[in-house]
Formats: C-alpha cells, structure tokens, sequence
C-alpha cells in the first residue's frame, strides 16, 4: 500500500509571513495617514466650510457651505475671480513654454552626452548641476542677471539692443510683438469679452516679460534632472538596433524618429508628467521672486492658494484654490497618458483574449503583446 503524499509548504508570503509583512508596512502606513491623508481630509472640509483659521476646523462655529468657495471663485464677478483668471492665465503660457522646450532640451542634451567622446562624465556633470542647486538660491542669481542694470541687459547693449526691465515690466510677450507692428489698442470685441474676470485681450497676451524670466529659470534647471530620465532610455536600447538601422541606410534623423523614439516613449511620457505636475506647482520662485508682482503678471495657482489664505484668511477659498489646482493636474495629466500611448497598444481587456476556441491546436496563442 501506497503511502499518501504529504502536501509540504510552498514557498510565498503566507501565514506568518504574511503578518510580518504587514508588520512592518504599518508605521509607515501610521506615517502616511497621520501627515498626508488626515491633512486632505481636512482641507476637503475646509473648502466647502467658512473656516476662517481661527480654532479647530471642526468647531462648532464653523458651518458648512457647500460649493459657495468654488463658486466664489468661478461664476462669482469680483477680485478674487479676477485674480483666479488671471493666476490660470499666467500658469497656462508659463506650462506652454516651459513644458515643451525644457523636454527639447533635456532629450538634446541626452543624446549629445550619450556620445563616446573625450571629457563627457565633466559635461553630464555640468548639465546636471543647476537641477541640484536650491530654488530659493538660483531665483536670488537669476534677479540679479535680470535686473535692469544688470548682466543680461549689458550684454544685449553690446549689441545695440536696450534690455527691457524684466521682473518690473508686466506687457504680455505677444502685446509687445504687436506693438512694434503697429498694433496698440485691442478690438472691442476682445477687450469687452470676459472669461474668469480677465478680458479676452488679456488671454491672448502672452506670459509677461516678468514671467518670461521664470520660464528661462524653469529650463535651465530642470532640463538636467530630465536629461538623466532621457540619458537611462537610451543607453537601454541596444546598439544592434542602431546598427541594423545604419545597415538598411537609415540616416541619423530616421533612426531617431522611427527607431529610438517610439522606444523612449515610456520617458517621454515620464518626463511630460513631471513637467507638467511641476509646472503647475510653480510656487516657491514666484514667492521669492516678485510675489506675483508685477500688476499680478506673475500670480500663479499655487502662490495664489498660499496668499488667500495666510494673508486674506480665506481658508475656503485658498482650500478650494488647492483643489482646482488638484484637478488640473490630473486632467493633464491623464491627457499626456493619451497623447503619448502607443498607436498599436491592445486594450487591456484584449490582451490576453485567445484568437481561436479553447481546446484547439494554437489556442494558446494571444493577441498583443504585453506592456
């Protein structure tokens, strides 16, 4: 008579192990709830209260009003709704400019350092420096390069070009360009339209000089961090790829845009994501900067949340502000998911769905391929 076989453990968190796994996971699960989720709670019931900062949030004397900061800010005419438009306004040309050139030059720089050449670790590391450099310090360089008497206005003199007073001066980049075109005064049309408190003229006008020196910040320091993303990409890709290429005739710029970039798009879509979360949150430059002077050209979402609330204690409002700003993010986001997603992708209920009945010869075979 046959013994029965005894079943002995598989190996796996089971059980015990299990336990201990979960062990370990819950002060940092404590962590996390205690300074992240207790908090957006709390500022959730902040934006639909009339908290106004002083006492508990939760006091008696704090009363719910629905969605009346939201609507203080979007359908109620007033100053606050005019400096919202005009917050949206200044980070909307800010993430258009800084978004698409700063992925621009990060992939450029990458594929220049990827190149076997002579001192290339001294080029990384000078690429990469101004992203590892505080904020608060590069915004304090970058007033005194701009400043009217300062070293960007004396170059450009040695040119014949008189330099403009940067972070003094709040005409929208476009408004100039059509002023030395001879086109002063806007159509009634655009300058009676409004749309958040801001004048149809207004939106057209451009980032202001002021805010343009932000944008040239924004590029310079982020581009190394980006490039690092671009640099990891591409030394994955095999160079037998590159080289089939350069066999079938290919010149430089077909590999690259045939070849090596539907191959990074993961990065792309990495670094657009950072980029544009980034962008959004533009806060502490403009806080050491110009505090969103000048004539609020350089007010942005994120500055514009902190005043309402610390300065004007309109902590609904500033609440509100954060959660708009919130849902921006991850509607750009989202829309950078689908703009950069690969036009051959499966849907993910396809994926693994069999071309032919179970049972047949080649049943195991699957449509797609898995990501």
């Amino acid at each position: 008579m046959r013994r029965p076989l005894v079943r002995l453990p598989e190996p796996g968190i089971r059980g015990h192990q299990a336990a201990a796994g979960w062990f370990f996971l819950t002060p940092v699960i404590i962590i996390l709830g205690v300074f992240l989720i207790v908090p957006i709670i709390m500022a959730a019931w902040v934006s639909v209260s009339d908290w106004t900062g002083n006492g508990s949030p939760f006091g008696s004397n704090v009363h719910w009003v629905g969605l009346a900061n939201y609507k203080h800010l979007l359908t109620t005419p007033g100053l606050d709704q005019s400096n919202f438009g005009t917050s949206i306004r200044n980070n909307v040309y800010y993430v258009i400019f800084v978004v698409p050139i700063q992925t621009a030059v990060a992939l450029f720089l990458a594929v220049l350092v990827t190149r076997a050449l002579r001192g290339i670790g001294f080029f990384r590391t000078a690429f990469y420096f101004p992203s590892v450099t505080s904020s608060v310090a590069i915004t304090v360089l970058f007033l005194f390069l701009f400043d009217p008497q300062g070293a960007i206005n004396k170059l450009l003199s040695y040119v014949g070009i008189t330099g403009p007073a940067w972070f003094y001066d709040p005409r929208g980049l476009f408004q100039v360009i059509l002023a030395h075109l001879g086109v002063d005064q806007p159509p009634a049309a655009l300058a009676n339209g409004m749309f958040l408190g801001v004048s149809y003229w207004d939106w057209l006008s451009g980032p202001s000089v002021a805010m343009c020196v932000f944008i040239i910040m924004a590029i310079f320091t982020t581009s190394g961090t980006f490039m690092l993303i671009f640099l990891a990409a591409l030394q994955s890709i095999d160079e037998s790829v590159n080289e089939a290429a350069a066999l079938d005739g290919a010149t430089e710029w077909r590999t690259f845009r045939f070849i090596t970039a539907p191959m990074i798009r993961p990065a792309i879509f990495t670094v657009l994501t950072l980029g544009l979360i980034g962008t959004w949150q533009l806060f502490d430059q403009i806080y050491v900067g110009s505090k969103g002077s000048p004539l609020n050209t350089t007010l942005t979402p994120a500055f514009l949340s902190f005043n309402s609330s610390f300065n004007s204690n309109e902590w609904g409002v500033g609440a509100a502000l954060a959660f708009i700003l919130f849902a921006i993010i991850v509607f750009f986001t989202l829309l950078s998911r689908v703009v950069t997603r690969s036009p051959d992708r499966v849907p993910r209920r396809r994926r693994f769905r069999p071309t032919q009945a179970i049972g047949q010869p080649d049943a195991s075979h699957v449509v797609g391929r898995s990501s």
